[in-house]
């Protein structure tokens, strides 16, 4: 059999966008970009929105190993210790399928949650039950209302099925225009979009104001409310619009393993929504048939971990303030966070930009946002955040 060197390989996946789709993550971890199409303009950068896109690296040369891997939101701390042995435990159960014990983890989120278990639906990351949620509500066309700039996962889904997407610019604090996004809703309107905390700006929209917005559209068109990154609030749960199910509006909320609780790389994920909502997408998904046996048991034990996450949430605050000092003492501006990723205006082409900071063996993402060139920064540990603010001082200070 002849092998394919790895030069090769990435060349050869860079002639397709659905290559390029794939190609930030080879070295940089799991992939945060959706798994549909994707438009590139002639360097090679992905264009979300006339307002929105990401430079992408050039993957044709050999990258270095990172020091410090800044650029996929990952928590750096996990999974929890409890996790990992409950992992290690049933690791040689590998062999069987988990359906009762996934339903003791419904059970449980359920009841964290304040949900009845049909309101549960699990996947593997909450990224495959947006695509999925996607893949149902537009077989048929119609349009997607969200922010612009924000998570495109379900979004570029959506497109790739055949809607068209109406993309509403975020506020001057960038938090959702909802008046603007109610306003553009129609008759083809088949979803509102909403991540919040969003992504890639970390800016948070005002849950009192989100309630409302969700109480009265609900009644018109579904609305996807995306809360992956509300575990790094304090008050998380009394900001989450959860009980709003119960309340039978037609809202969905997705949440995720992978952020507070540090186990992106063990896809784990779910949705809260009517029972209504969740048969229409079974249709096309088994839901927690795509988690793993042991994910299952490191997700059960991660729960109860409380005080892992506590420390999760308490390092990236310590973290976010670091970088943020660092940043104000460079004269940058940064846009404040409510996740575990900072956003900041730079003075330099975004693709020179991520060759210069790859050089110095850090990892961060590039964009260009309403005609500014902008970096991402994932918070990883205290010493990541030190390797990153030398690395930023040598290449644009």
């Amino acid at each position: 059999m002849k092998t394919l060197d790895r030069r090769a390989w990435l060349k050869r996946g860079a002639l397709t966008a659905a290559g390029a789709m794939v190609m930030p993550h080879l070295s940089f971890g799991i992939s945060e970009m959706p798994k549909a199409p994707l438009a590139l303009d002639a360097q090679g950068n992905a264009i979300y929105t006339p307002f929105f896109k990401e430079f992408l690296p050039d993957f044709s040369r050999e990258m270095p190993v990172l020091e410090a891997k800044l650029n996929a939101n990952e928590n750096p701390y996990g999974p929890s210790p409890k996790a990992i042995a409950a992992l290690q435990k049933v690791a040689f159960k590998g062999n069987r399928y988990a359906w009762y014990e996934l339903f003791d983890l419904m059970g449980k989120i359920a009841t964290e949650e304040g949900v009845d278990i049909k309101n549960i639906m699990m996947g593997p990351g909450s990224s495959d039950l947006l695509e999925k949620t996607a893949m149902v509500l537009f077989a048929n066309g119609g349009n997607v209302v969200s922010a612009d700039p924000t998570y495109m996962s379900l979004i570029r889904v959506a497109e790739a099925t055949g809607a068209s997407w109406k993309a509403i610019p975020c506020k001057a604090d960038w938090s959702h225009d909802l008046k603007a996004m109610e306003a553009a809703i129609d008759a083809d309107t088949k979803l509102v979009y909403i991540c919040n905390p969003n992504n890639p700006t970390g800016a948070m929209t005002d849950s009192a104001e989100l309630v409302d917005f969700c109480s009265r559209v609900s009644e018109k068109v579904p609305i996807f409310v995306d809360e992956a990154y509300m575990g790094f609030l304090e008050d998380g749960a009394k900001q989450s619009m959860v009980s709003l199910v119960n309340e039978g509006k037609d809202v969905i909320i997705a949440r995720t393993f992978s952020k507070i609780h540090g186990m992106a790389g063990l896809r784990v994920g779910y949705i809260v929504a009517l029972e209504s909502t969740l048969a229409k997408l079974e249709k096309v998904t088994r839901g927690g048939m795509g988690i793993a046996y042991t994910s299952i048991f490191a997700a059960t034990a991660s729960m109860d971990d409380v005080a892992f996450q506590n420390k999760s949430r308490t390092l990236n605050t310590a973290c976010r303030e670091y970088v943020y000092q660092s940043l104000d003492k460079m004269g940058f501006e940064y846009i404040p966070s409510s996740t575990s990723f900072i956003i900041f205006p730079i003075e330099m082409e975004g693709k020179a930009f991520l060759e210069k900071m790859t050089a110095q063996k850090v990892g961060v993402r590039a964009f260009e946002i309403m005609g500014k060139n902008w970096c991402r920064v994932s918070m990883g540990t205290m010493e990541e955040m030190k390797l990153f603010t030398k690395a930023l001082e040598k290449v644009l200070v």
